[in-house]
């Protein structure tokens, strides 16, 4: 990257960052967004409630009140907890939000509601019969989920999957507001004491525009391979 009066080894730091935020994110979405799915298509009342409020709740507020919400509303509610248990029980704790990990942990909650419903119709769109055949070899309902849903949902949730990433991707251009050092903050900070925003955001605007435009080809590539030999129409 360019010196940028000397701002250049922050900015790159400061990508660095925003691709592991991302990437831990889309992790811990995935991670949500399979038991989500696998409980809104249980037969457990229970866990079907439990996800659909979850998908409700995350889908009907705005990422950055969710972001906010979860960085400042939480550590005000830990602190009030820590007060509680001082004046109750003489214990003293106190637990400082890093915005690194509240960052991973609402950018995660968010797009795990999303992904909930990403993977519940590529859960459906298994055929039945494919189903059923594990069921008729003996199958245990952990291994046909293991061996037979899991890799024929991969197949359908592909699409959905690269384009909760790539909203994902540029969604943690959020976790600035919270203080965490990303390339935007730097942006930000450096376009403030050189008064000169276009030197500062643009390079950043390419950094975006790379990431997406690699995870895309990156993204058919996979898509590619997960159909290989497969009829179209299927």
């Amino acid at each position: 990257m360019l010196d940028l009066k000397g701002y250049g080894p922050s900015l790159l730091e400061g990508a660095i960052v925003t691709v592991e935020l991302a990437f831990l994110s889309l992790a811990l979405a995935i991670v949500l967004g399979l038991l989500g799915a696998s409980s809104k298509l249980s037969s457990n009342r229970v866990l079907i409630g439990a996800a659909t409020t979850y998908t409700t709740l995350i889908r009907g507020v705005p990422d950055l009140v969710m972001m906010l919400l979860f960085f400042y509303g939480g550590q005000v509610l830990v602190n009030n907890i820590s007060d509680y248990v001082w004046e109750a029980y003489g214990i003293d704790f106190f637990f400082q939000f890093d915005p690194f990990i509240s960052g991973v942990l609402t950018i995660g909650l968010i797009f795990g509601a999303y992904m909930t419903e990403t993977f519940r119709g590529a859960f459906l769109a298994v055929p039945v019969g494919q189903i059923e055949a594990a069921k008729a070899y003996g199958f245990s309902r952990w291994h046909t989920f293991r061996r037979v849903m899991i890799p024929q949902m991969l197949r359908h949730a592909l699409p959905g999957i690269g384009n909760n990433w790539q909203v994902l991707l540029k969604t943690t251009a959020l976790v600035s507001i919270i203080g965490l050092t990303d390339m935007v903050r730097v942006a930000e900070e450096a376009a403030k004491a050189e008064r000169s925003p276009f030197l500062f955001f643009i390079p950043v605007a390419f950094v975006y525009l790379a990431l997406t435009a690699g995870s895309e080809l990156f993204i058919k590539w996979l898509d590619k391979r997960a159909n290989a030999g497969v009829v179209k129409g299927d």
